[in-house]
């Protein structure tokens, strides 16, 4: 597939969506979001995709926020409309049957900041930079900044952040569980090889247990734990008229290597 401000590469199990506007430090505007929302819907449907990688073109962003030469003409109605545009898009990463991971290198500010929230892992370089600076420019974060940050690192520093509108380094965020990890390296084609660690282990896994365990995972941190364990109750059940259970306890049990099939 072709677009015009991204580039998908795709692997055996695996995808790589690059952000392609790095004369712009791959800032978020409306054709980047188009192109973002059209080949998430395609990886949803793509069976022999499992996991998906975010990163950005060139050693200097992942993404340095939303492209404010295209945003500050905008009208309420229009900045509106963005901001939904942007949050869809988002919210169909994190609500994506496949694990996303945002491989950070460089500038995630802002947009490239909440692009990386809505995946499921962040891995950073020791060049990654994150913040949410949108207060000074007189505008809040519009592409789910407010609610994701808040979820992953609790509410007094989410308000710090948000707040001073303050740039952290990789090892700060990772103190902060705003990444899950950072690695001491510089370049983006070092990052990815440590990413590709974690992609292959998710490989090897049962793709129905992962998009059951991510299901699980996001319904459950907006109800009781009452309610939690009675939907992962319901999904471990329901595991156990699939194929992939039946191939992966047949395979542990004769000491082979299980081979799943999504279904």
């Amino acid at each position: 597939m072709h677009f015009e401000h991204l580039i998908l590469h795709k692997e055996t199990k695996s995808a790589t969506i690059v952000l392609n506007r790095p004369k712009a430090l791959n800032a978020i505007h409306e054709g980047l979001l188009h192109d973002l929302k059209t080949v998430v819907a395609y990886l949803e449907k793509a069976s022999d995709i499992l996991v998906v990688v975010i990163r950005g073109q060139g050693e200097k962003a992942f993404a340095a926020g939303a492209d404010i030469a295209a945003m500050c003409d905008m009208n309420s109605k229009q900045a509106e409309a963005f901001s939904k545009h942007g949050g869809d898009v988002f919210t169909s990463i994190e609500h994506s049957k496949k694990p996303y991971i945002a491989a950070v290198h460089g500038f995630a500010l802002g947009g490239g900041c909440e692009l990386a929230m809505a995946c499921d892992l962040i891995y950073a370089s020791k060049t990654a930079r994150f913040g949410l600076p949108e207060v000074t420019l007189g505008v809040i974060p519009g592409f789910g900044g407010t609610q994701r940050l808040m979820r992953r690192i609790g509410i007094a520093q989410a308000k710090e952040l948000i707040y001073t509108g303050k740039t952290i380094k990789a090892d700060e965020a990772f103190s902060l569980r705003l990444v899950n990890q950072w690695f001491d390296v510089d370049t983006c084609e070092a990052l990815m090889e440590k990413v590709t660690t974690t992609t292959e282990m998710i490989c090897k896994a049962g793709p129905c247990a992962i998009a059951q365990a991510k299901q699980v995972i996001h319904q459950g941190q907006s109800v009781s734990l009452e309610q939690g364990m009675a939907l992962e109750q319901n999904r471990f059940g329901a595991l156990f008229d699939t194929h992939d259970l039946k191939e992966g306890m047949t395979a542990f049990l004769n000491k082979k290597t299980a081979q799943f099939h999504g279904k």
